[in-house]
């Protein structure tokens, strides 16, 4: 069973120690939602989870392996929706769906699943740049869809979405996770996601002066 799981992370911003001695565990099929105040490291304990940000200390690793000694294999088996929706303003809606899918070795079934899950059919070819932003929120969304991924990293992925697209948002989840996938949020608002756990940044928070010996 797949098992991707983090020990005694502690996270380094500028001079700021954001947190530290946080750990989390994540089984094939499981859910972990990231809450706390503003500046308590939930974006960054995604970007972490992603090895867009190394621990400054501890490890996560991904079936006992370390996660991130291989970047592009650890970027694999993930998708990361940050808080900017990477959407390409020249593309159409179905160009930069398939940019995505193309990534993950898939075609225009990929592009068509994307576009039903959040009902942005009626878009294909519309230019990025066209879009309001809760559009592009759905086509960025597209891709989780688009280019399967077993682990998803979600930023506020509610942001800017309709109550309907919400509810299309939660259905995509309980599928994932049907089928062993695992997913990883940070949320302000209220999602309907049956079993998750629930990770309390400010539990970790660590407002002693930063050692002299700890870089970023």
């Amino acid at each position: 069973m797949t098992l991707f799981q983090g020990e005694d992370l502690m996270c380094v911003r500028g001079e700021r120690t954001v947190f530290r001695g946080l750990g989390f565990q994540l089984d094939a099929g499981g859910a972990l939602v990231l809450i706390g105040p503003n500046g308590s490291g939930k974006s960054s304990l995604l970007r972490l989870m992603a090895g867009l940000l190394r621990p400054a200390e501890g490890r996560m690793t991904w079936d006992g392996e370390d996660a991130l000694d291989e970047f592009d294999e650890h970027g694999a088996r993930l998708h990361y929706v940050g808080h900017h929706d990477a959407v390409k303003p020249v593309l159409s809606v179905a160009e930069n769906i398939a940019f995505w899918a193309g990534v993950r070795g898939r075609g225009e079934d990929g592009v068509r699943d994307g576009l039903a899950t959040f009902d942005i059919a009626h878009l294909y070819d519309v230019p990025g740049r066209f879009l309001s932003a809760g559009q592009k929120r759905r086509v960025n969304l597209a891709r989780i869809i688009a280019a399967p991924a077993p682990l998803w990293l979600l930023d506020e992925p509610t942001t800017a979405l309709d109550k309907a697209t919400i509810k299309r948002l939660e259905n995509a989840i309980a599928d994932h996770r049907s089928g062993g996938g695992m997913v990883v949020l940070s949320t302000h608002a209220d999602i309907d996601m049956p079993g998750a756990n629930v990770l309390n940044l400010a539990d970790f928070a660590c407002r002693a002066p930063l050692d002299e010996h700890v870089m970023v």
